[in-house]
């Protein structure tokens, strides 16, 4: 193949060139890394959702009247913005193992009265470390409505 390509182009080197310039200038590598050891199955996932459901949103909607948002949906890019953003503040506070907390909320407005949640920044990875309030914690999601079981 080189030799047919070798001839229209002046070498095989020519054609290394042509190719490569036909890539996007700013396509960034593929990285390939292994799956983080705290995944968890689909069928575990399902298994804890479904427990929830029958443990908990039942009671939930009987005390609220109605369903409730049980599941919450953050991009990519915010949630690599806000971990940036707390690694960021943690070093300035040398604080250099930082972690986040995930909290259940609700909203009490006159637009609603749904649940939701926030992340917010904590001084180490411990089950008992103290929250950072040096640091704004991050909130505006996307609540999945009517819920959406996993």
């Amino acid at each position: 193949m080189g030799e047919d390509f070798s001839c229209l182009l002046g070498g095989e080197s020519a054609f290394l060139i042509v190719f490569t310039t036909l890539l996007p200038i700013n396509q960034k590598p593929i990285s390939i890394m292994s799956k983080p050891s705290k995944c968890i199955t689909v069928d575990k996932a399902r298994e804890l959702q479904d427990n929830w459901v029958a443990t908990r949103a039942v009671d939930i909607e009987r005390a609220m009247g109605s369903n409730d948002t049980r599941e919450f949906l953050f991009s990519l890019e915010e949630l690599q913005e806000f971990l940036d953003y707390v690694r960021a503040e943690s070093k300035k506070q040398e604080i250099t193992n930082p972690g986040v907390r995930i909290y259940f909320g609700a909203y009490d407005n006159d637009t609603t009265d749904k649940a939701t949640c926030f992340l917010a920044p904590t001084v180490g990875i411990n089950s008992g470390a103290p929250n950072n309030y040096k640091i704004d914690p991050f909130n505006t999601v996307i609540g999945g409505w009517p819920p959406h079981s996993y």
